[in-house]
């Protein structure tokens, strides 16, 4: 049955708007989540290593400082294979002709450098490069925020003191502030820092090692902190920063009232369509078509509509992921995420498209004529 263009084009509208909106805020939700973690993210552990931090902090873009004797006295504990330290240290960095802002200098010691930079975000340099005492790995995607254009060598000052760019990173980025990496010895001397402290202990287990019981060892053997797996302290993470900065609740608002607009507006414009073909629909159950093939012939149109919403929004997803990825937004549009955009496409258009249906199934032939 043939549809109304101007009906037709109001419901692809619909559908890619809404899909379009809400495909950008789960991506950029995703982008974010992943920068609250940047810390984890950006390092050269692994999911099998074990973060020991204090015992008060959940969220590991805030950490307290622990006793630097803990990372030596962990490797006294079975299944423990080696221990690292990671220091975190609050500086400002000022570039020539640049600006001041302010930078986590994340260090720690090599060849490891286990704090990072994660070495499949590194363009530029490498990772021994860091073992000189003013060498710094500086983030690609910074430069805006330091008023300058990184390039290696590129001289600048940490709290007032000397340092070099030496390493250049790309997408090895924090949430709410940026991140600079060095050595363990660098980020202490920039930093101020005593040597008596550690941010972070990294544990590396033994081949074999049960992770679940070496941390409860951890916990039950060092007073003042906690041992972590790396995921559980990134669910945390995330979890914190979502709830106390109501992050969850504005994209969840906006991604339910997409969904819900959308489901309205191709509902009642289905439902619209169908309250003017009345008598079409009247003269097909007159003829003998039951109430099963009008059904399937809107649900059909539905599904014609929501396939082909879906393409169009998916292309515009795609355009806006390679907009945004020159200012460093980097969008994942993999297929999970495809998926669940379809599923939202066929709830919007199949689900709407009930209104209609209901309102042929109590159609009745005579009625109309």
């Amino acid at each position: 049955m043939k549809f109304d263009k101007p009906k037709s084009i109001g419901i692809l509208v619909g559908i890619v708007i809404s899909i379009f909106l809400i495909g950008q805020q789960l991506g950029t939700l995703r982008f974010l989540t992943v920068l609250m973690t940047g810390l984890i993210v950006n390092s050269n552990t692994t999911e099998q290593d074990i973060w020991v931090i204090d015992e008060v902090t959940q969220n590991v873009n805030a950490l307290n400082k622990i006793d630097a004797r803990i990372v030596q006295e962990l490797r006294s504990i079975e299944g423990v294979a080696t221990s690292y330290s990671l220091v975190i240290a609050n500086t400002s960095v000022t570039f020539p002709g640049g600006k001041t802002t302010g930078v986590n200098l994340v260090g720690s010691d090599g060849p490891v450098f286990i704090a990072g930079p994660h070495s499949a975000k590194i363009i530029e340099g490498s990772l021994s490069d860091l073992h000189q005492d003013n060498a710094i790995a500086a983030e690609f995607f910074n430069a805006k925020d330091l008023g300058v254009a990184l390039h290696r060598g590129q001289a600048f000052e940490i709290n007032k003191k000397a340092a070099v760019v030496k390493v250049l990173t790309k997408n090895a980025q924090g949430f709410g502030g940026n991140f600079m990496f060095t050595s363990l010895k660098n980020a202490r001397f920039y930093g101020g820092l005593s040597p008596d402290q550690v941010s972070v202990a990294v544990v590396k287990i033994k081949p074999g090692a049960d992770k679940q019981s070496v941390i409860n060892q951890i916990n039950q053997t060092f007073y003042g902190v906690k041992a972590w797996d790396v995921a559980e302290l990134k669910k945390s993470t995330v979890s914190e920063i979502l709830v106390t900065s109501n992050m969850g609740v504005s994209f969840g608002s906006l991604i339910i009232f997409a969904t819900i607009s959308g489901f309205f507006i191709i509902g009642l414009t289905l439902y619209s369509s169908a309250l003017d073909r009345l008598v079409d629909y009247g003269t097909l159950k007159a003829i003998g078509a039951t109430n099963g093939y009008v059904t399937r012939l809107i649900l059909t149109q539905a599904l014609l509509f929501a396939f082909s919403g879906y393409a169009m929004a998916v292309l515009l997803l795609f355009l806006f992921k390679s907009g945004v990825a020159n200012a460093g937004l980097i969008i994942n549009l993999d297929l999970q995420l495809n998926l669940l955009l379809l599923a939202i496409t066929l709830f919007m258009s199949v689900g709407g498209s009930l209104f209609a249906v209901f309102k042929i199934k109590r159609l009745e032939p005579a009625s109309i004529f």
